[in-house]
C-alpha cells in the first residue's frame, strides 16, 4: 500500500524530484524510507557540496551494474548543470582506470545517450565534442615518463615512483595514469580525488584504498570532515559493509597524517 505523500515520505519525494529532475517513484513504506534517508538527509548535509557529492555517487552507480539508476543519475547531473559534459566525460575516463574498462564502456554509452536526450528535450542539437588534441602532456616518451614520475610523487604524496621498465608500472601507471589522465584539464584535482576514493573503496584492494585516502587527506585536497561525508555518501550508494571498511581506513589515515604534520611542524622550528 502506498504511503502518504505528507510528512517524512513527502520530504524524501520532494528532495528526489528536485535533485533528479524527474518525479519520485511511487513510494511504498520501504522506498519512502530510502528516499527520505538518501535524498532528504544524505544529499542535504553541509559537509560536501551537492556538486561534489556527484563525484562520489556517479562511480558508485556506474560500478553497481544497475542500468536504470546509472541512466537517471547521469541525466540528473547533466540536466542540472552541476556537472558539465566535459567533466562527465573525464569522470568516465577516470572511472575506467580505477573502476574498470568494461563498466566504463556502459557508463560512456549512458553519458552519450543522456546528453542527447537532454538536448532533444530542449529542442537543441547536440554540440560538437571538444577536440582531443593537442594533449597538454608531453609527446616525447622520455619527457612523458619523467612527468609521470613527478606526478605520481606529487599526487600520492610519496618520495618515490614505480620503476619504468615494467609494462604495468611504466606504460600504464607512469605513461598514462599519472603521465596524462590525472593531469587532464577537464576535471579538477579534488573531483578526481573523490572519484578515486569511491572506486578504491568498492574494489577491495588493501593498498590502493589506504594510499588514496592518505593522499587525499595529506594533500589537503579533501578535508577530514569532507572525507567523513565521502564515506557516508559512499555508504548510501554502495552499502554499509564497504563503507565500514572505508571509515576504518579514514580513521587510520587521519592519525597518520596528523602525526606527519606534527613532525613536519616540529622539523620546521
Amino acid at each position: 500500500m502506498p504511503v502518504s505523500r505528507s510528512g517524512e515520505a513527502g520530504c524524501g519525494e520532494r528532495a528526489y524530484a528536485e535533485l533528479m529532475s524527474v518525479p519520485a517513484p511511487d513510494a511504498t513504506p520501504v522506498t519512502a524510507t530510502l528516499l527520505n534517508f538518501v535524498f532528504a538527509q544524505v544529499w542535504q548535509r553541509p559537509g560536501l557540496s551537492r556538486r561534489e557529492r556527484w563525484f562520489v555517487t556517479l562511480p558508485c552507480v556506474a560500478a553497481a551494474d544497475a542500468e536504470e539508476p546509472l541512466r537517471d543519475h547521469v541525466y540528473a547531473a547533466l540536466h542540472s548543470g552541476e556537472v558539465s559534459i566535459t567533466e562527465m566525460q573525464e569522470t568516465v575516463l577516470h572511472f575506467a582506470v580505477y573502476g574498470g574498462w568494461p563498466k566504463a564502456s556502459q557508463f560512456n554509452m549512458t553519458v552519450d545517450a543522456q546528453w542527447e536526450r537532454i538536448h532533444t528535450e530542449r529542442g537543441q542539437a547536440v554540440p560538437p565534442p571538444q577536440p582531443l588534441l593537442p594533449l597538454v602532456t608531453p609527446s616525447d616518451p622520455e619527457a612523458r615518463l619523467a612527468v609521470g614520475e613527478q606526478s605520481f610523487k606529487d599526487i600520492n604524496c610519496l618520495p618515490f615512483a614505480p620503476i619504468r621498465d615494467n609494462p604495468y608500472s611504466g606504460a600504464g601507471i607512469l605513461n598514462f595514469v599519472f603521465g596524462e589522465m590525472w593531469l587532464r584539464p577537464g576535471l579538477g584535482m579534488k573531483e578526481r580525488r573523490l572519484i578515486t576514493v569511491a572506486c578504491v573503496a568498492f574494489q577491495d584492494a588493501p593498498y590502493p584504498i589506504l594510499s588514496h585516502v592518505y593522499a587525499a587527506l595529506k594533500s589537503r585536497d579533501v578535508s577530514f570532515d569532507e572525507m567523513d561525508e565521502v564515506a557516508l555518501q559512499f555508504g548510501a550508494y554502495y552499502g554499509w559493509p564497504k563503507a565500514s571498511r572505508l571509515l576504518q581506513v579514514i580513521d587510520e589515515q587521519k592519525q597518520r597524517v596528523l602525526a606527519e604534520w606534527a613532525a613536519e611542524a616540529e622539523a620546521a622550528r
